[in-house]
């Protein structure tokens, strides 16, 4: 798998670029800024571009930007963003255009690896207050703590071993939530996926 890195820390460019070479990744260049990300994806035309979100000039969202850019010119292209902090925004904004091939995670975990959505964006995302209308308030204790471990990337088997219930449980609860969420089965769409893009959405 080709991958390109763009942050503007050296340190951990490097670093995470050494860390992705050990394992068996092929790092096809560094980029320090948003322009040199985006010149380097189109030269490169790489799996996965791992992006930080703030980069000079301004150091607030142009990572974010050539990640959205990224996704409109090469939707090939698979798209991790790290974040320093957790922002809700950041991560509604980054899954608007879809939610194949996306990832964002927190530059303290990456090293462990882990999740689609790290659990602390997660467990940030869902301790919102929301409106009284959205359907995500409907759901149960219960049904929200399922929610937020799916958004986590976990399994029903790990949902139930972490929960200390029976897989049957699991599914009898992940099964309200796609009710609740008005999540009809279709042979087009991911609704484990969508599930956690409906809470993210009523932000």
């Amino acid at each position: 798998m080709r991958v390109v890195v763009a942050d503007d820390a050296a340190l951990l460019r490097e670093g995470l670029a050494r860390l992705l070479l050990e394992a068996g990744f092929e790092v096809a260049g560094l980029a320090a800024d948003a322009d040199a990300l985006l010149d380097l994806v189109e030269q490169a035309r790489p799996d996965v571009a791992i992006v930080d979100i703030r980069m000079p000039p301004t150091h607030n969202d142009e990572g974010l930007r050539a990640a959205k850019l990224i996704r409109e010119r090469w939707p090939d292209v698979g798209i991790l963003v790290l974040s320093q902090h957790v922002h809700a925004g950041y991560a509604i904004e980054l899954l608007s255009a879809g939610t194949e091939g996306v990832g964002y995670l927190l530059k303290e975990r990456v090293g462990a690896g882990g999740t689609v959505l790290d659990p602390t964006v997660v467990s940030r995302l869902v301790g919102r207050r929301r409106e009284a209308d959205d359907p995500v308030k409907r759901l149960t204790e219960r049904e929200r703590e399922v929610l937020a471990l799916m958004a986590e990337g976990r399994s029903n088997k790990a949902i139930a071993e972490r929960l200390f219930v029976s897989e049957y449980t699991v599914e009898k609860h992940v099964g309200n939530i796609f009710t609740t969420l008005r999540l009809p089965v279709s042979p087009d769409d991911h609704r484990r996926v969508l599930a956690v893009v409906a809470f993210l959405n009523a932000q």
